[in-house]
């Protein structure tokens, strides 16, 4: 006999969690189930931001804070004018959680845990008696006159309404493709790039304010570039596999980096910038200290490879040497061999073709009573809390269209 309710919610992630507390705040008598194929709900949640979980970005006007998502950005401009950042942080102030705004933008829990997180959303579905069910791996979805059919491994189901919040689960997108749906196919969006090269071989954790850019392409970002053991990572290499996620898998992670040290600096204005210091530091040997606003050790090192000896002066830099260090500072090329995933923080573009959702109430546009939410759509944004911006938006507007808010 099929377990009955109201609206099951398939996937017990952030997105699942969000849409089922708001339908259920909005109307308790709707009886809300959330279906979790694992033995633990919100992994996703736990492990983010290093374990201190990245709710959101403090970034509160819609029209910036669609530009930080590759995939996903035309359509999310109505739902963030219905729910942003500021709604994100008024909604967790709302349920006992604080939160605060670091540097960059990043926001955080002020316990700096996710368990903080974690225990808000089990906390409020205990309270609003959300039934979460683990364990329940989804085998078929079909859709009858009258209900929603879930079958799981162990257990039959029936919903009036029934909403996707699987996230890159390729099982349940070939569910989705087999009752009509068009699916993105996956590619990996959010990576590091894997480079051996001996201008970077002793620098791990060395980090400098960079631009980059695929040679050859129209692909390039900028920030934070962190030299890692295995590479190169940091907020302007993320950027960058996040707007090239298809045209870097197309290129099967083999391509030719240019990296500009000095961030917008052109080659002429690093040139004169040079020849300035060859007048002004005349006495003084080039490696001594790095003129530039990056570190000592990576100056070194570039001027090494631009064919300079360690203990020449400024004086003595003839002009193809100083042309050299100018080409290794705002063109320097890095062959790239290959992606790392970034941290445990997976993401993937692909997903739900978005022409076929309702992006006011995200709905399907081709089956009635079928909602989706999270990541499970072919909307994907750089690191810094977006993807989880994303997640309390649909999981809100899902919510309300289902409750007829």
């Amino acid at each position: 006999m099929s377990k009955s309710f109201d609206v099951i919610i398939a996937g017990g992630g952030a997105a699942g969690f969000f849409t089922a507390i708001n339908i259920a705040e909005a109307n308790p008598d709707i009886k809300v189930a959330i279906l979790e194929r694992g033995k633990e709900v919100l992994s996703k949640v736990r492990i983010s931001g290093g374990g201190r979980c990245n709710v959101t970005h403090a970034c509160f006007i819609p029209n910036d804070l669609v530009r930080y998502y590759p995939r996903g950005e035309k359509e999310l401009r109505g739902p963030f004018n219905r729910f942003c950042s500021g709604d994100t942080i008024e909604w967790f102030e709302n349920h006992g959680v604080e939160l605060k705004i670091e540097e960059d933008g990043r926001m955080f829990p002020t316990t700096d845990n996710s368990e903080t997180i974690i225990n808000c959303f089990l906390d409020a579905t205990k309270k609003l008696g959300i039934q979460v069910i683990t364990g329940q791996s989804i085998q078929s979805i079909y859709k009858t006159e009258k209900c929603w059919k879930v079958e799981t491994q162990s257990e039959n189901y029936q919903c009036d309404k029934l909403v996707m919040t699987t996230g890159s689960n390729p099982k349940m997108w070939q569910m989705l493709q087999d009752i009509g749906h068009a699916i993105v196919p996956p590619v990996p969006s959010l990576f590091t790039f894997n480079i051996k090269d001996s201008r970077i071989k002793n620098l791990m954790g060395l980090s400098a304010l960079a631009s980059v850019k695929v040679k050859g392409s129209k692909l390039e970002a900028s920030g934070p570039l962190l030299i890692t053991h295995w590479g190169m990572s940091g907020p302007g290499i993320l950027r960058l596999s996040a707007w090239g996620a298809r045209e870097l898998f197309a290129k099967s992670y083999q391509f030719t980096l240019q990296v500009n040290w000095l961030n917008d600096l052109t080659f002429e204005e690093c040139l004169d910038a040079l020849k300035k210091l060859k007048h002004e530091q005349a006495k003084k040997q080039i490696c001594k200290k790095s003129p530039f606003e990056f570190p000592n050790r990576l100056w070194e090192s570039l001027v090494v490879a631009s064919g300079i000896d360690i203990d020449t002066r400024w004086a003595d830099l003839t002009g193809n040497q100083l042309q050299s260090l100018a080409e290794q500072l705002v063109n320097g090329e890095f062959s790239v061999n290959g992606k790392s995933t970034f941290k445990e923080e997976f993401v993937t573009a692909g997903g739900i073709e978005l022409k076929e959702i309702n992006f006011k109430t995200m709905q399907s546009k081709l089956v009635e009573n079928l909602y989706f939410a999270g990541e499970i759509m072919n909307i994907d944004a750089i690191t810094g809390g977006f993807n989880f911006q994303n997640a309390w938006t649909s999981g809100y507007i899902a919510a309300g269209s289902i409750v007829g808010k």
